[in-house]
């Protein structure tokens, strides 16, 4: 017999994003299968289809360096959680 919480007792978090991070975080998932691997295994996104993704958006360009920033900070620490598992 087990004794304990369980996770289903808990409720889940709660995460609020600041405004200025939604845009990268939904552009990353949109573009998040395509990645770029190598032989030992992913290097990067294919920006290619990352620019195609940002281009839809019709973003104004420093908006778009601004998106694509956050799109790199996410794409580095998907990069390291991928190679350390």
């Amino acid at each position: 017999m087990q004794l304990g919480l369980k996770a289903r007792h808990f409720p889940p978090p709660q995460v609020t994003l600041w405004p200025e991070c939604v845009l990268p975080i939904e552009v990353f998932s949109r573009v998040s299968t395509q990645w770029r691997v190598g032989a030992g295994g992913p290097i990067g996104l294919d920006y290619n289809v990352v620019y195609q993704e940002l281009q839809r958006e019709a973003l104004a360009p420093d908006k778009r360096d601004e998106v694509m920033a956050g799109i790199r900070i996410i794409e580095r620490a998907a990069l390291e959680h991928m190679q350390q598992h």
